[in-house]
């Protein structure tokens, strides 16, 4: 387009239309005695189920989910309400012989497994655009790139466990399921024309038969910013800090972060306080809400100095699991070259195949087999490794020669 001058203007491309549900928000089950209706509609029913979980993990302590969506054709959106309905294997027997579309499903399965909510065929959205190349994979991305529609996202951070759910919350919450069904079919004929479909159902599979996660070990170790702490008493206080809060929070059902901030633990531990005025006079324990708690918290942090050098944590954690990345350098060079080495093949392999290279072979898969190769080092004993650690065949496949070579180097 021109103006009167012949100069170009850009024109603003015509904003998107905002999706809107296909029916009237539906009201929570939130009881046994509400289901014969959903299990009604769903003998009816047919194709893949679409299924989304929200929680409020930023609110209260732990994973659980506080409403379940649902939808399937030829029976419409349903919302379900966990609160009163703490066991849905009814539902699961009414839905387990159909194929469940989730997106991102490796953060949903585990609060629906509590649910008794399990399936036995998956197809993830989230992970099958990361398989096709897409750049933006989160669902009102790719809503928005394979669908054409602008879909709102206001509430994902938001408080899931309030009672009432308001019905703007509600009306979110069905829209999410809305889009799943058409969406997975587009990324699925994208990766047919990728040649990259058994990739992607393996991937599937794997997910569909992966054990339940162990309980971790050392998880106060993911404290965000523990890099910083450097001592092993200074570690000691992270532990004792990180404890307190998890058993504070669980008593009270609120997330622990809200009780006391990781950056918090890490400030106490580097500044190791002798003195409750000590700890009250750090920006956080400052506040009202912690001063009513400091006796406990400054109790925690002098327990930990008082511990035993023996009894302190060690940098790298229990087991033979490898050290921080970082500190490779220090600690085996030889390691580090290797580790630069095999992460330089796999970028290329995963440039050519259009693939993250996070998902071409697991970065914990490639950061053990650098620091410990197997012995003798070899296209054998490296596609055995791999094998052991849950790669995938199509990942090993493309992957185990570039690997092998690279730590031979």
């Amino acid at each position: 387009m021109a103006d009167p001058d012949g100069d170009d203007i850009a024109v603003a491309p015509a904003p998107l239309p905002i999706l809107e549900l296909s029916a009237p928000v539906p009201t929570p089950l939130d009881g046994p005695s509400a289901l014969p209706p959903l299990l009604e509609a769903l003998a009816g029913a047919t194709g893949p189920v679409a299924i989304d979980a929200e929680r409020a993990s930023g609110y209260r302590y732990g994973q659980r989910a506080y409403l379940v969506q649902l939808r399937q054709e030829g029976a419409g959106t349903w919302l379900l309400d966990p609160v009163g309905l703490p066991d849905m294997s009814e539902l699961n027997a009414a839905i387990s012989g159909h194929e469940w579309v989730l997106h991102a499903a490796s953060q949903d399965l585990p609060c629906l497994a509590e649910l008794q909510l399990t399936p036995t065929r998956l197809f993830d959205t989230e992970l099958g655009a990361r398989l096709a190349g897409y750049e933006r994979v989160g669902l009102a991305a790719m809503v928005e790139t394979v669908l054409g529609y602008n879909l709102e996202k206001g509430h994902s951070s938001a408080d899931w466990s309030q009672r009432p759910l308001p019905d703007v919350m509600l009306r979110y919450a069905a829209l999410d399921v809305e889009v799943l069904v058409s969406l997975r079919d587009h990324i699925e004929n994208v990766l047919r024309e990728q040649g990259k479909w058994e990739w992607a159902q393996e991937e599937f599979a794997a997910i569909v038969n992966a054990p339940p996660a162990a309980p971790r070990v050392d998880p106060w170790r993911r404290t965000s910013g523990i890099h910083r702490v450097r001592t092993r008493r200074q570690l000691s206080h992270v532990r004792a800090l990180w404890q307190l809060r998890d058993e504070t929070a669980q008593q009270r059902d609120i997330a622990p972060g809200r009780i006391l901030p990781d950056a918090a633990i890490v400030e106490a531990a580097l500044r190791s306080p002798t003195t409750l005025d000590e700890l009250t006079s750090l920006p956080v324990f400052s506040g009202r809400a912690n001063r009513r708690r400091a006796a406990a918290w400054f109790g925690a942090v002098a327990e930990s100095a008082a511990l035993p050098d023996d009894a302190l944590p060690t940098p790298t954690g229990p087991g033979d699991s490898p050290p921080p990345t970082h500190r490779w350098s220090e600690r085996d060079p030889v390691a580090a070259h290797r580790l630069a080495a095999a992460r330089a093949a796999l970028l290329e392999i995963a440039a050519e195949h259009q693939l993250p290279v996070e998902n071409l072979v697991e970065p914990a898969v490639v950061r053990r087999l650098a620091w410990s190769p197997p012995q003798p080092l070899d296209l054998t004993s490296v596609q055995e490794q791999m094998t052991a650690s849950g790669s995938r065949p199509w990942q090993i496949q493309l992957t185990a020669a570039a690997l092998a070579a690279a730590l031979s180097e």
